[in-house]
């Protein structure tokens, strides 16, 4: 692997940039591996790093159906924070949270991770005792937050309206300031290009038909477009269509899979200082480093696995979004676009062995995956080396919507992204 510095940057444009290198191989599935992973997302990318880095395991490969972070990891609108209510929630995600304060530096790998902070804006009284109580369990647990009132909120993003004569008036907001956004694309390439450093093929355009088992119940492979391909594990990091591939060997997955929207403006020079939340309004906007303002709102209500969506959707948090900034009437849509979301009934993931030997799983992270995604990638790692859960993991079993152990981020998580 090449390695990025000044240095390097300088030697390269002496040469007039013609000695880059691909960034990871592009590997032919061989017969077999010990370890499979099915999904060549940042989850996926990133478990497979972990697994040669951490755990000196190097016969490897991720089979991705598309190509290259294709899915959710190239449709997310990139926030990243750590404050949910619950204690099982907010470790997990604080341990992301921590991972991605390093994650350029160990990748050697620029994932423009920006910790610009994170605002929850309060529009009722009842958001004002909602996210106050977050930031009472918040600190609780070690994690920053802090209330704000709303010319405190004013003061730190100037460009919100905080007129007590609008439809949503601001009252306050949580705000976490160690949260931000990071480079989407950047994140998968960076785990792509360190995995295949250590060893790991990437297997593009390879999706999986079906999974073989031995008569004990064992994985021992995986079918798939490219051929078969025998493993002694298998780890499924698929996201919406993990209950899909979970099917093949027969485990039926608690998910339910609903279109989420996006969009960006046209780009403008630097004008929005943080990422700003509404769950009143389902709405949340921050601006990328090209200029653009990205937005999001809430999920379609209908179970689908197209990636579109009703235009009412994106329409209604257009409508509150010009009135909490009115600065951005004037801006002009440049793209809009649709992903997939899967969500599990208490709105939190599962990250966990399964019934199957030899099959593991890391999914239902419905809206909230970019955020998690070194912490769940390193996690999943651990538990498909160790066959067994992380402590930080293993509340998060399947087996908890069957024993009623759920941790309720429905509700808790303020709003679901």
């Amino acid at each position: 692997m090449q390695k990025f510095s000044a240095f390097s940057l300088a030697r390269q444009a002496v040469g007039r940039h013609l000695g880059w290198r691909p960034q990871w191989r592009s590997a032919a599935p061989k017969p077999s591996y010990d370890i499979i992973i099915v999904g060549g997302g940042g989850h996926g990318l990133g478990a497979a790093y972990y697994l040669a880095k951490q755990h000196g395991l190097r016969n490897i490969a991720v089979v991705e159906r598309g190509w290259l972070a294709g899915g959710n990891t190239a449709r997310n609108t990139t926030i990243i924070r750590s404050n949910y209510l619950f204690e099982q929630s907010s470790s997990y995600y604080e341990h992301a949270l921590k991972l991605w304060e390093g994650l350029s530096e160990e990748l050697n790998y620029n994932v423009m991770f920006s910790q610009r902070g994170c605002l929850m804006v309060a529009h009722t009284v009842h958001d004002v005792q909602v996210f106050k109580r977050h930031v009472y369990a918040n600190r609780l647990n070690g994690i920053d937050n802090e209330w704000l009132t709303p010319e405190e909120t004013k003061a730190f993003c100037p460009p919100l309206n905080i007129s007590p004569n609008i439809r949503y008036p601001v009252l306050g907001a949580a705000l976490q300031r160690r949260a931000g956004t990071a480079r989407h694309d950047a994140v998968a390439w960076g785990f792509a290009r360190a995995a295949s450093d250590l060893g790991v093929d990437i297997i593009e355009n390879c999706e999986v038909t079906g999974i073989d088992r031995d008569p004990s119940g064992k994985v021992t492979g995986v079918q798939t477009t490219r051929g078969p391909i025998r493993a002694g594990k298998i780890g499924v990091s698929a996201a919406g269509h993990s209950s899909v591939v979970l099917a093949m060997a027969g485990i039926r997955l608690p998910l339910q899979v609903n279109p989420l929207q996006a969009l960006v403006s046209e780009p403008v020079k630097p004008a929005f200082p943080c990422v700003v939340m509404s769950n009143t309004i389902h709405a949340y906007i921050s601006q990328s480093d090209k200029g653009e303002m990205v937005i999001g709102a809430g999920t379609d209500s209908y179970v689908s696995y197209t990636q579109r969506g009703g235009l009412h959707i994106p329409a209604h948090t257009l409508e509150a979004i010009c009135e909490l900034v009115p600065d951005f009437r004037r801006l002009r849509m440049l793209r809009s676009w649709g992903g997939i979301t899967d969500n599990t009934p208490d709105r939190s993931p599962i990250t966990a062995k399964t019934s199957v030997p030899g099959l593991y799983v890391n999914c239902g992270w419905g809206t909230g995956g970019f955020k998690a995604t070194p912490g769940a990638a390193n996690l999943f790692a651990w538990t498909i080396a160790r066959d067994e859960p992380h402590p930080i993991n293993a509340p998060f079993t399947i087996e908890r919507f069957r024993d009623g152990t759920l941790i309720d981020e429905a509700a808790a998580a303020a709003v679901a992204h």
